[in-house]
């Protein structure tokens, strides 16, 4: 239940981020037992670079705690969407935290709001939608792989969610998103490979008063399918966009002050320099200015999002 409100101290069953370093966390499930790959149940003992830890240990204990590593220490937090994205099992690839921003504030997703999400995956996205929809909205995510559908459904259900959210296992290129979802969406996201094939059915699922359109695609071919489609279905203010997140490296650097008193020199004094003139030479004045520059490593390619506006009282015969 650690997502579903702030919490003060560490229950039974809670997910909970063991956080070592920005580079190494870990999500753990507080639980003093667990059944290993022979059936047998034993002690939970988790293993990091820093020693171990007996996951009984943790339970009742306050988030934001240090607590002692067989070999050094960590703190353990309560999980959170941006920290869930970072630890979470991957059973397909997900989309990170920079286009997930734009995604929310493109689909002015809201308390009150229904979405439909196609694309379930490893459920990064739909933690994010889920916060912002609650205590009053909700989430229909689907997804075409009955596996993961069910693992999804399990996650959201011991992370607390699962009276806001509902998963279906089906096919939305082929199938749609059922007779029962038409014209009840406030927005709708795609992230599959041939998103122009469900387009026509995020129009059919979209309210009447109107409602908004995105899709994660990773290569600009499909990004134009599928705006062709939006562009027949009526729909506008159609871009496509890709979001690159970029470090700014910032550093002290001295700089030597030039010397420009030579140019209010005579010319002939230039040409003929007295031997005493050549031969004392001062050290350059250095001042510190902060700069910036971009790092030598650039963020590579993520996925272009398309975004699209579905106007009210557009026929959906």
């Amino acid at each position: 239940m650690s997502f579903l409100k702030p919490k003060t101290h560490i229950e039974e069953g809670d997910v909970v981020i063991l956080y070592l370093s920005v580079n190494s966390m870990h999500a753990i499930e507080a639980v003093p037992t667990i059944v290993n790959k022979k059936g047998e149940t034993i002690v939970h003992i988790f293993q990091t670079p820093y020693g171990s830890l007996k996951v009984q240990s943790i339970i009742g204990v306050e988030y934001g705690s240090r607590v002692e590593l067989s070999k050094g220490w960590a703190h353990v937090l309560q999980p959170n969407p941006e920290l869930w994205t970072q630890t979470l099992p991957h059973r397909t690839q997900i989309i990170y935290t920079p286009d997930i921003s734009m995604i929310l504030h493109q689909l002015e997703v809201r308390p009150g709001a229904v979405v439909l999400e196609s694309g379930t995956g490893s459920g990064s996205l739909s933690h994010y939608f889920l916060r912002a929809l609650k205590p009053t909205g909700r989430l229909h995510t689907f997804d075409f792989h009955e596996a993961r559908a069910d693992q999804a459904r399990d996650e959201f259900q011991r992370h607390g969610l699962g009276d806001f959210v509902t998963v279906h296992h089906r096919d939305v290129c082929n199938l749609g998103f059922t007779s029962e979802l038409d014209g009840v969406a406030d927005a709708v996201f795609l992230d599959l490979p041939s998103p122009d094939l469900a387009v026509p059915h995020a129009f059919k699922a979209l309210k009447l008063s109107g409602g908004r359109f995105c899709s994660f695609s990773p290569c600009i071919e499909q990004s134009q399918r599928c705006i062709e489609v939006l562009t027949k279905l009526g729909f506008n203010e159609i871009c496509s966009m890709e979001v690159l997140q970029q470090e700014s490296v910032i550093k002290t650097r001295s700089m030597p002050v030039i010397d420009l008193e030579f140019l209010k020199a005579p010319k002939d004094v230039e040409a003929n320099p007295t031997n005493d003139d050549s031969k004392t030479k001062e050290p350059k004045e250095l001042k510190k200015y902060l700069t910036s520059s971009n790092p030598q490593v650039l963020p590579g390619h993520t996925g272009f999002l398309t975004f699209a506006t579905l106007p009210p009282n557009i026929p959906k015969a």
